[in-house]
């Protein structure tokens, strides 16, 4: 009685979830046919307990993607309370590479989660990080250490070259050279700016 009020097995029915979608997002980003039952089994999950999370494998891809969005957009907010605003930004753009790379590793699998005969299934969209950016060049805009009138549109137009990077070769050095280019160019002109410019030159 009352089990299903049990924070322990609340906590448990998470970790479970977070599991799979972590050992998911690696196998299927390196072959989009890899079996739920493989994926399961790696999971250290029961087939029931996979089920229960993700009827098929739809779900699964589809919510593998909304939780890197939203784990990529609440990591904004996390490192303004942390640092000043233009390392803050530098940061979640490191963050939003290694989003990328996701994005394009799962593109296969994302494919087949839209194609299947359901017809139900709707790319979930970037809101969230379009959210999170904004939050971060307002925040570096009023502390005066980007050039004024960025909008966000030109901020994603601006870093749209991490989209074109290969996820399966080392295209860390080149995220980080072009994330520096961008950086560089926003902090150029900011009218409370001091010292050179740096980049984190980690991704």
């Amino acid at each position: 009685m009352g089990q299903k009020n049990d924070p322990h097995l609340r906590s448990d029915a998470q970790r479970n979830r977070e599991r799979i979608l972590e050992v998911a997002l690696a196998e299927l980003s390196r072959a989009a046919d890899t079996p739920l039952s493989a994926i399961a089994k790696k999971a250290g999950v029961g087939q029931g307990t996979f089920y229960r999370n993700f009827p098929n494998r739809e779900a699964l891809v589809l919510e593998i993607y909304r939780h890197e969005v939203q784990q990529v957009a609440d990591t904004a907010s996390v490192l303004l309370e942390s640092g000043e605003p233009d390392r803050a930004l530098r940061a979640w753009m490191d963050h939003l590479a290694r989003f990328a790379m996701t994005k394009a590793g799962l593109g296969d699998a994302i494919r087949q989660a839209l194609n299947t005969s359901s017809g139900k299934a709707a790319k979930p969209g970037h809101t969230p990080v379009i959210d999170a950016a904004d939050l971060l060049l307002r925040a570096c805009e009023e502390a005066g250490t980007i050039r004024p009138g960025v909008t966000t549109d030109d901020f994603m137009l601006a870093i749209a070259g991490l989209w074109q990077l290969a996820p399966h070769e080392n295209w860390q050095p080149q995220a980080t050279r072009l994330l520096d280019l961008v950086m560089d160019g926003l902090r150029a002109g900011a009218p409370g700016r001091q010292g050179p410019s740096f980049g984190s030159g980690r991704l």
